[in-house]
């Protein structure tokens, strides 16, 4: 608190009065419980602009600094963004008809990222294409979640900028799941307006939740779910207070009911549930990251467990976390209780690694229950310590892929126009990398471990990437119609060729292979010719576990 006495800069920073809504404006009185709302008469949209308005330049500089990572190498990594690119590609060829057996569908949801992506590749090229898109993505998820956490805290959460930072380029980004990631930072921001706003901001809030639809289904099925909560949390009293985390428990488990009886599926990557508590939205390329993510739930133990200590004289704030704190509750209870993967009918491959999606939001929840604590120098001093090491390793890991990236470049360009490849390449564990700490070696603890999409994305304009898994799927904009002689029709077969067990049949030929061919450095690739028979991951490097 001295530290904080020193200068109204630091206290301007961490927002220390009590405030409105999503921007955060406040005022203090001397009534009631000693702090109370300004200007109920106005909507949140025109507090967010007045707040806008005076705090551009810290907004602006914040939102400079977030896409520093989107443009400090020649290529944004980011798993599947590079399947997207490529896919992008093939929906020109297929406006052209040079694109034989694929055709786009019309469908209203998971589209967003993959249409915008196709206009401004044609634009501007792929390669601006992905920075504009991806960097927009970004914002909209940061600046989503600033304002969730800004209404559920009633105070804007400068002071959390680093840790929104890390989770806007955490697991879900990472693996480049860019239609659920846009449709998450839309949702944010529908949920902000819909819990504080009103009138207007209803009508905002519901056009955010049509355009979360668009971008992926699941966001707007998070978005429903937490205002239905949140609602019902406000309009209980007393010990009726109880029914709602009561009834949210029976929710997610008949859920997982109902799932069980209509639908195939798949356990979660890890029966230790625990893991999940949003932490591991950090956890990426080897152990290193397990041990920041640690730290990380160190950190927030102690803020949240120092500030209910420090301020339980302070009855306004007292039941302040109650909500956010039954909410993250319920999300580690849905990790726990519902399953990774269901197999829809309508789809080929399985609606995967649901779970892990979960935790995003699972992240920006544990941020919102530390919103609601009094914030103090040491909590921004510790995520800025915590997220300057998180982009180090992140600018060191992303750079070694684009060093890859440069040599499956290097290797199609030598090939016949049009020719078949198809790729298995690993994330490039360095010696010693792969012991984690004790009891999490089976988390989704190298969840970005398949990188293969890099060799999509050097294919465009030069090859056909024939284990390209979307159209097989089914679930996405470019489809196959029977068969094609530029990709697989099976989704099995795509999986198949990605994990280096696919027999080469006759009729694939003529068709190379790209894969990492010394285990001992596993950033090196090679190129080689395909026969009839041949497994595609022998002679290759292969993770143990496949």
């Amino acid at each position: 608190m001295a530290i904080a006495r020193r200068g109204d800069a630091i206290q301007d920073v961490l927002q220390w009065r009590q405030c409105r809504g999503p921007a955060g404006d406040c005022m203090k009185t001397k009534s009631g419980s000693g702090l109370r709302e300004k200007g109920r008469s106005e909507t949140a949209i025109s507090v967010t602009l007045r707040a806008i308005r005076t705090r551009w330049r810290r907004m602006a500089a914040i939102s400079a600094a977030l896409l520093v990572p989107c443009f400090w190498h020649t290529q944004i990594e980011a798993g599947d963004l590079g399947s997207h690119a490529y896919n992008a590609w093939l929906a020109q060829l297929i406006e052209k008809r040079d694109a034989p057996g694929l055709y786009i569908a019309r469908q209203w949801d998971n589209v967003m990222f993959d249409a915008v992506l196709l206009r401004l590749g044609g634009w501007v090229g792929f390669v601006w294409a992905q920075k504009i898109a991806v960097a927009a993505c970004v914002l909209i998820f940061f600046w989503g979640a600033f304002a969730f956490i800004s209404a559920t805290a009633r105070r804007a959460p400068w002071f959390l900028a680093p840790g929104i930072a890390m989770i806007a380029y955490g697991w879900t980004f990472q693996m480049g799941f860019m239609n659920y990631y846009l449709s998450l930072g839309f949702a944010f921001g529908a949920a902000a307006l819909f819990w504080r706003g009103r009138g207007a901001d209803w009508v905002a809030g519901i056009a955010l939740a049509a355009l979360a639809f668009v971008a992926h289904p699941l966001g707007l099925l998070w978005l429903v779910g937490i205002l239905v909560y949140v609602k019902a949390a406000e309009a209980l009293r007393g010990g009726a207070r109880w029914f709602a985390p009561a009834a949210a428990v029976l929710a997610i488990l008949g859920t997982r009911n109902f799932i069980d009886h209509r639908f195939r599926i798949a356990s979660p990557e890890t029966t230790h549930f625990y893991f999940y508590t949003g932490a591991d939205q950090i956890v990426l390329f080897g152990a290193r990251y397990a041990w920041l993510a640690i730290a990380m739930i160190a950190l927030g133990a102690a803020t949240c467990l120092f500030g209910a200590i420090a301020d339980r004289a302070r009855s306004d704030s007292r039941w302040g976390f109650r909500v956010p704190l039954e909410l993250w509750a319920l999300s580690l209870f849905a990790a726990a209780i519902l399953p990774d993967a269901v197999f829809l009918p309508q789809y080929a491959a399985p609606a995967a690694l649901l779970i892990p999606r979960l935790t995003s939001t699972t992240a920006v929840l544990a941020l919102c229950l530390v919103g609601c604590i009094e914030p103090r120098w040491w909590h921004l001093f510790g995520l800025t310590l915590c997220a300057m090491i998180f982009f180090t390793w992140i600018y060191q890991d992303t750079g070694r892929l684009n060093g890859m990236e440069a040599q499956a470049d290097a290797l199609v360009s030598g090939l016949p126009p049009g020719q078949r490849v198809i790729a298995s390449i690993w994330f490039p564990l360095p010696a010693g990398a792969d012991t984690a700490p004790a009891g999490t070696a089976d988390a989704h603890f190298f969840g970005t471990e398949n990188i293969g999409h890099i060799a999509d994305r050097a294919c465009i304009g030069r090859c056909f990437s024939y284990a390209n898994y979307e159209p097989s799927s089914r679930q996405f904009r470019v489809r196959i119609a029977g068969q094609s002689p530029i990709v697989t029709n099976s989704a099995d077969d795509a999986s198949l060729m990605q994990n280096g067990r696919y027999v080469v049949r006759p009729e694939d030929l003529p068709m190379a292979q790209i894969c990492q061919c010394d285990a001992a450095d596993r950033t090196k690739l090679c190129l080689r010719e395909l026969k009839a028979g041949d497994v595609n991951g022998q002679g290759c490097y292969r993770p143990p576990h496949l």
